[in-house]
């Protein structure tokens, strides 16, 4: 057996048995025995069209399943571009380990062709753990700990082989000094704190009137809990976006998103409460959670770097998300007085007729919330939503409600353009029997978007149920960028920068030998998404919408509005953006408006 050999069956070992990468002479010997490892049927092995695509799904893939997420790329330019999706990685706190190639170890420090000082250019994205392999019975070490560091650290990890070693014959490491015997051994740790700070939190929950739970990625698996406490507290729920899944949005006291693409009810709950429980979030925004001192505030979270981060915190729990609210009910009373849970609800029920009067007013063709208002009570039961960054998230976070036994992801920290189609590939190849919808913009599609339905085209026929489906909101505009320069910094839409060129996407579907839908026309909105959901290959549902049609955050600052107002003048679009900001507020102001 050689090293390349060696390496794959050991991943195997772990469970990885997934890999998602792109092939070069780098990684020549990693290649040959990875086509071995397929044949057998080992090995699942997805070709991208992009070393930077590998990285995003094995990003994904680790969200989806909670496994560590696996791709691999030759040295030099194959090595680069797979930094994009491992900053993804590291920025949501998921486990992925990254295979790169090398040139020659007599090579190296020679300026040769492709040769990149990898451990250099990986130590920030790969600080946990970052190994050059130097001799054959080194591989064994080096996979047991990148992957293990991946797993527990939930991190991105990196393995450099030179190419020279790839082909050489493996040997366990010898029984002597300067040697290392790693091992696969379950890893059986401590989820939950230990009592005392369990009564201290309980203390503070019990003595709340008005409680507010925030929850993102690391209360996914922790949704029976969660709903138990917030019925004893007579809490309401909202939720960062990557914890949009982790409660159903049908329940009348799940507010929805928090921050710039949240809610007004998210943003009420949060200035309104007295006592604030934060559940497996790092969510960035300080200005959308409680004033400090305004609330008492308890936290949990895994990762004792993420407590007390955002908000001053009385209590921090370390621990699992739902071991630890488990362990937290026995502890907690019953608050009888449900006068803050009635007025939750009456904002949440009043929020939905807003967000539907926006969805039905008029735009040039279509208003995009439109298109996500008729998708939402037509998601098939389980299905997988993807988003990208840009607008399309705003109404993604807003319009599409959640249902138990969904998933959805983004990228979240990083926020990076063109993740959302890599994502919506991993769903589909870690849940083959689900429907998968991908929400992207047409700057997305046009960044990463187009090379990824080459993917897809070509594993579709393997999935036992053929649904993917991505939405394109083809609108020739960078739109969120637009509006946060009108917004932020008082300046009108810069053409040059901002306007992206025409591209039929419905068509490109029906290249590829997948099915293309266009609409424009808001009647016929429902309609196509019941076709869209019918359809027996993968789809690309075209909608032409407004860019004009603003994505207005839950709140809106004195400075903000003044920074509108003063973009006016310089506004090439300025009747249409004048108009489409009328409609939303009035839609916002008289839910019962339509135009």
């Amino acid at each position: 057996m050689n090293v390349s050999e060696f390496l794959w069956k050991r991943l195997q070992e772990w469970g990885l048995k997934r890999a998602y990468g792109y092939p070069g002479d780098g990684a020549g010997g990693i290649d040959i025995a990875l086509q071995k490892e397929v044949d057998a049927g080992h090995i699942e092995y997805i070709q991208v069209r992009h070393e930077e695509m590998a990285a995003f799904m094995a990003t994904a893939h680790a969200k989806f399943t909670g496994q560590v997420g696996l791709c691999f790329a030759t040295s030099g330019p194959g090595a680069i571009h797979l930094l994009n999706g491992l900053y993804d990685a590291k920025l949501d706190h998921v486990g992925v380990v990254a295979i790169m190639g090398q040139q020659a170890r007599t090579a190296i420090g020679s300026n040769y062709q492709q040769e990149v000082d990898l451990q250099s250019l990986c130590k920030d994205v790969a600080c946990e753990y970052i190994v050059t392999v130097t001799e054959p019975s080194q591989m064994r070490h080096a996979i047991d700990r990148a992957v293990r560091i991946a797993r527990d650290k939930r991190s991105p990890t990196v393995v450099i082989v030179p190419n020279d070693l790839q082909e050489l014959s493996y040997s366990d490491p010898p029984m002597e000094h300067g040697s290392t015997h790693t091992g696969i051994g379950t890893t059986i740790g401590s989820k939950v704190p230990e009592d005392a700070g369990l009564r201290a939190a309980a203390d503070i929950l019990n003595a709340g009137k008005k409680i507010a739970i925030l929850v993102g990625a690391g209360a996914l698996e922790a949704t029976d809990e969660l709903l138990e406490i917030a019925e004893i507290l007579g809490a309401g729920i909202a939720k960062a976006l990557l914890g949009k899944a982790a409660v159903p949005d049908e329940l009348p006291f799940v507010t929805g998103s928090i921050g710039l693409l949240g809610t007004k009810p998210s943003w009420d709950l949060m200035k309104g409460c007295d006592t604030f429980l934060m559940v497996g979030s790092s969510f960035p925004y300080s200005e959308f959670l409680p004033k400090p001192g305004q609330a008492r505030g308890v936290q949990i979270d895994i990762n004792g770097a993420n407590l007390s981060l955002r908000y001053p915190m009385e209590i921090n729990l370390q621990g699992d998300s739902a071991a630890t609210l488990r362990a937290l009910i026995p502890l907690l009373h019953r608050n009888e007085d449900r006068s803050w849970r009635v007025q939750i609800e009456k904002e949440v029920a009043d929020w939905w007729k807003v967000l539907e009067a926006r969805a039905m007013t008029s735009a040039q063709p279509l208003n995009p919330q439109r298109v996500f208002w008729e998708l939402s009570p037509r998601l098939p039961e389980n299905a997988i939503i993807t988003a990208d960054s840009g607008s399309v998230a705003n109404w993604y976070a807003r319009d599409l409600k959640m249902r138990r036994g969904m998933k959805a992801s983004l990228s979240g920290g990083l926020a990076s353009l063109g993740a959302g189609t890599p994502y919506a590939m991993a769903g589909k190849m870690a849940y083959p029997e689900r429907t998968v919808i991908a929400c992207m913009g047409d700057g997305a599609m046009q960044m990463n978007g187009l090379n990824v339905m080459i993917t897809i085209s070509k594993y579709w026929k393997q999935w036992s149920n053929p649904k993917l489906i991505v939405l394109v909101l083809n609108n020739q505009d960078l739109s969120q960028v637009t509006w946060e320069e009108r917004i932020q910094l008082g300046k009108g839409k810069t053409e040059s920068t901002q306007s992206i060129p025409d591209f039929p996407y419905h068509k490109y579907a029906e290249l590829l030998g997948l099915k293309g839908i266009y609409v424009d026309d808001p009647e016929k909105v429902a309609a196509a998404w019941d076709e869209v959901l019918t359809a027996d290959r993968p789809v690309i549902l075209e909608a032409r919408t407004d860019p004009n049609v603003p994505p207005l955050p839950p709140h809106i600052t004195l400075q903000q509005a003044k920074a509108f107002l003063s973009s006016l003048p310089t506004e090439p679009e300025r009747a249409s953006v004048i108009m489409g900001s009328a409609k939303e507020m009035l839609a916002s102001i008289l839910p019962s408006h339509k135009s």
